[in-house]
């Protein structure tokens, strides 16, 4: 069984220096020798289970470098056992890697051993924060679980998102627009109802009494038909005219009655 008390120096077979020695790679990110860095343990999830009756107690292990630290146990944690406590690692240059490793605590017999992973810190000195779970494998290499960090660097150079040029970049001007301190004019003045009279000699006025004024009345135009006779002194005729040989009635002629 492993008495480990909390944030002490770990020596354990699964924290030896050959794995240690081979997570230093010299990457981007320099200058961060003896700069913090803050580890929270947040916990784990779909951890092996190494008991067959009771719920097992895990609890995690960091290395990195020549520090060592450990969480408390989780009593009865199971399969998702929850630590929430926070380490400090004083950063070394071109150490790139931080070693965990869950254990089962055990009281009458020796720990188990649930699973192992490494954490890169790449992204973490690079943005400042990160909070990705990591894959525990076991001593054969198959899928143990996975344990949740959450890292906080302080000193990450984050990438300046504007610069302030020392001089204004040169660009065409944009075409002026005349401004006017009044609007325009919505319509147009009305032309000149006269025009100046051009300086040509006046000519010289007529009478125009000199032609004899109209007649007053024009006499009526001669009547197409004759006029009428004027009236006769004596009295009509009357039709058919009497003829004086043969007086009406008895004819009184000078040959005698022819005897009927």
């Amino acid at each position: 069984m492993h008495n480990f008390s909390s944030q002490e120096p770990l020596s354990s077979p699964y924290f030896s220096s050959s794995s240690s020695s081979s997570s230093y790679n010299f990457m981007s990110v320099s200058g961060i020798q003896g700069h913090l860095l803050e580890v929270t343990v947040v916990g784990c999830n779909k951890l092996k289970d190494t008991e067959w009756i009771s719920r097992q107690d895990p609890y995690v292990c960091l290395e990195y470098g020549s520090t060592k630290y450990r969480t408390r146990t989780c009593t009865d944690g199971g399969k998702t056992p929850t630590f929430q406590e926070k380490f400090t690692f004083s950063l070394i240059e071109g150490l790139r890697e931080i070693n965990v490793v869950v254990w089962n605590s055990n009281t009458l017999t020796y720990d188990d051993f649930i699973g192992s992973g490494r954490v890169q810190l790449q992204k973490v000195l690079s943005q400042g924060y990160d909070d990705t779970p990591w894959s525990l494998q076991t001593k054969t290499g198959r899928y143990a679980g996975e344990v949740r960090l959450i890292m906080h660097y302080g000193n990450a150079k984050q990438p300046a998102t504007t610069y302030a040029p020392s001089a204004p970049p040169y660009a065409a001007p944009p075409p002026q627009i005349a401004q006017y301190s009044v609007p325009p004019p919505t319509s147009y003045p009305p032309p000149a109802s006269t025009y100046p009279t051009p300086p040509y000699p006046a000519y010289p006025s007529y009478p125009t009494s000199a032609y004899p004024p109209p007649p007053a009345a024009y006499p009526p135009p001669p009547s197409a038909y004759p006029p009428p006779p004027p009236p006769s002194a004596y009295p009509p005729a009357t039709y058919p005219p009497a003829s004086p040989y043969y007086p009406p009635g008895p004819f009184p002629g000078l040959y005698p009655r022819p005897p009927y």
